[in-house]
């Protein structure tokens, strides 16, 4: 059995649709799933053993372009039994559609009847995580989910981490806690920098050395929480931010011994490569998207205006994260993997 996926276009949905392909594997042990997505996800594909192959989607997030989609759903017709389609709009079920897969499974979304013949309907009560909601398409209509659920689990090869440790001359010689303060929902989502330089401080001074993930949006912040630092401890932190591809990244955060992140895409990733998180969340909330992994702790200020799901405070105070002390992040650290609890005076 052949199946085609429709992937999502952000990286913490993709790492939770590994929900889904462990779930079809269990369905369908011989089947063969790949998955259509842009070619940004490949990486993350690509360390799921699930997955054939990762087929590159050449638009990007918006972008309609009947032609383009006719002509790569001609491309792929033929070639697979059925279609499971994870975003909800009405130009993710045309390639499907026009590539004349047998079964095209989806839920409703923007008008798609007659593009999809397994049609769905969201009981949004009955499935409130997203994973769940990926799960369910694996099964037929109304069944019972099989628990326990399964986890997302990034699998990395040795000579690929030890390459991208090369590339940027790193080692694991000292225990290696990883940041992630970028998200690019928004300011509502970034916990502040001078918190995590707080907490990069005081991990330092524990021994420990300190990698900042994210992409080139987030390099400055990167350098404002490395700044922070005074000399003989900056020098411990590494800004990797915007310096790395997504393979390399997925690939150093596997060497991480614990992660601190926002509620983000490298939350995520850093669940599923099973190192101990730290998740901070602010405008957001972990009842929809939670990190799956075993070692993660949650912090939120949980104040009244939280979760409020903008991208920009209301109030302009940004007081879920900025209330939020790095005592907590670090308190949290402490529960997970045995670091000293109490913070530093700064020099």
């Amino acid at each position: 059995m052949n199946i085609l996926v429709v992937g999502p276009s952000w990286v913490g949905d993709m790492v939770m649709a590994q929900t889904l392909f462990i779930c079809l594997k269990q369905q369908h042990p011989g089947c063969n799933i790949d998955v259509l997505a842009p070619d940004w996800s490949r990486p993350l594909l690509e360390r799921m053993p699930e997955v054939r192959q990762a087929l590159g989607f050449p638009l990007g997030h918006g972008v309609f372009d009947l032609t383009t989609r006719r002509t790569i759903g001609k491309q792929l017709k033929g070639q697979y039994d059925q279609a499971i389609l994870l975003p909800n709009s009405l130009k993710s079920a045309l390639t499907p559609f026009f590539a004349r897969i047998p079964k095209r499974t989806g839920w409703k979304g923007e008008m798609r009847y007659g593009l999809l013949n397994d049609l769905r309907i969201l009981d949004k009560e009955r499935y409130p995580l997203m994973i769940e909601r990926f799960m369910a398409l694996a099964y037929e209509a109304d069944a019972e989910l099989p628990t326990p659920y399964p986890r997302p689990n990034l699998v990395v090869e040795d000579d690929s981490r030890a390459a991208a440790l090369a590339a940027f001359g790193l080692s694991t010689a000292q225990p290696v806690l990883a940041l992630c303060p970028g998200a690019e929902f928004g300011e509502a989502k970034r916990w502040p920098a001078a918190h995590y330089a707080v907490v990069a401080d005081h991990m330092v001074r524990q021994g420990w050395q300190v990698w900042i993930f994210g992409s080139a949006k987030d390099r400055p912040g990167g350098e404002e929480i490395r700044d922070a630092l005074i000399p003989g401890l900056r020098e411990e932190v590494t800004n990797l931010a915007g310096e790395t591809s997504m393979a390399q990244a997925i690939d150093l955060m596997s060497c991480a011994t614990a992660a601190v992140s926002n509620d983000s895409g490298l939350m995520h990733v850093a669940a599923a490569l099973a190192v101990p998180l730290v998740a901070v969340y602010g405008s957001t909330s972990p009842e929809f998207t939670p990190p799956l992994a075993e070692q993660v702790a949650i912090v939120r200020t949980g104040i009244e205006c939280s979760p409020c799901f903008d991208r920009t405070c209301r109030f302009g105070h940004y007081d879920c994260l900025r209330l939020l002390k790095p005592q907590l992040v670090v308190d949290a650290l402490e529960q997970l993997v045995g670091v000293p609890v109490v913070l530093q005076e700064q020099d």
